[in-house]
């Protein structure tokens, strides 16, 4: 879990990157797939804050919870995570018609997140409830 946050946070930094370049993007792949149309439009920005920088702050509140072995809030962070993630590929499909690579893989992270997140919860719950008995 803590792997997959650090590697949230990579894929924030480089999203990240791309919201302050104004040069051609590396993920400029076709009209579809443009990181750059994603990260430069209005919706890249809540409160003038970059959605990749709360990306960055959001990987690693979940990095210090799994850390922690808080699994409860690790799954209730990376289930808030999953659906802001889902709300910006709305966005991506919906409103702009364009994908960003990089969105898109941490769309994967956090949905892998979340998963294994509910898994571990629900594992530990289980090995509890067995000790009970």
């Amino acid at each position: 879990m803590v792997l997959l946050a650090l590697a949230g946070v990579a894929v924030s930094t480089l999203a990240l990157r791309v919201h302050y370049d104004t040069g051609t993007e590396p993920c400029s792949i076709n009209e579809k797939w443009d990181c750059g149309i994603v990260n430069h439009s209005p919706f890249a920005e809540i409160a003038h804050i970059p959605v990749a920088a709360i990306g960055i702050a959001g990987y690693l509140v979940l990095a210090g919870l799994a850390f922690a072995k808080k699994r409860a809030l690790t799954l209730g962070a990376s289930v808030v995570g999953l659906g802001f993630a889902l709300y910006l590929s709305h966005i991506e499909k919906d409103v702009l018609t364009v994908w960003c690579l990089y969105c898109v893989i941490s769309q994967g992270i956090i949905a892998l997140m979340t998963a294994l997140s509910l898994g571990w919860t629900y594992s530990a719950r289980q090995l509890s409830a067995d000790k009970i008995e």
